[in-house]
């Protein structure tokens, strides 16, 4: 029996991106038709499992214009729209979304705020849709970088304020009063 991996997804006014999140997954195949179904399969795990998913999605998409990156952790899919209009939702249908596909608030960008050049893909090096083997993306993104940066700057900033203290604590301390009597 097969499982499902998590999925999530975010929009542009053109393009739908879908992340398959499944670390180490092997046997990558991944297809997209026009009318919108999306199809994945890979193994993954000590005991190899078989994770297989088919989305209908909400309309129909551009599959010379949709790329996808086969990374280490996830496969990201960008997909691109026929229409460009804004979906109310990924999936076709009136049935409730299933609980393993949910919202990439990360990517996320409201209607009002898309516009060109809202999302940068980083560089990242796409392949075309089919049954790929990716060569791998390791998108185990580190903020630690970041995180040093600005421990850094408070560190300077704190060490600046004990400075100026200190010298404002020696000065007073050198004020002369005169003989006291």
């Amino acid at each position: 029996m097969s499982r499902h991996p998590e999925v999530k997804w975010a929009q542009r006014v053109d393009k739908v991106y879908i992340t398959v999140q499944l670390p180490d997954a092997k046997d990558v195949k991944v297809n997209l038709e026009s009318d919108g179904i999306f199809t994945f399969s890979a193994t993954a795990g000590a005991e190899k499992n078989l994770y297989e998913l088919k989305m209908d999605l909400y309309d129909k998409v551009n599959v010379e214009g949709s790329k996808i990156n086969t990374g280490v952790r996830s496969i990201f899919c960008m997909v691109e729209k026929v229409e460009k209009v804004w979906w109310k939702k990924l999936l076709r249908g009136d049935e409730k979304t299933p609980h393993y596909v949910k919202v990439d608030w990360d990517k996320w960008v409201d209607e009002d705020d898309d516009g060109p050049g809202d999302f940068d893909l980083g560089g990242m090096d796409f392949s075309n849709f089919g049954g790929m083997e990716g060569d791998g993306m390791d998108d185990d993104l580190d903020d630690s970088d970041d995180e040093e940066q600005e421990a850094e700057k408070t560190d300077h900033a704190k060490k600046a304020g004990d400075v100026q203290k200190t010298e404002e604590a020696a000065s007073e301390a050198k004020v002369d009063t005169g003989p006291s009597t």
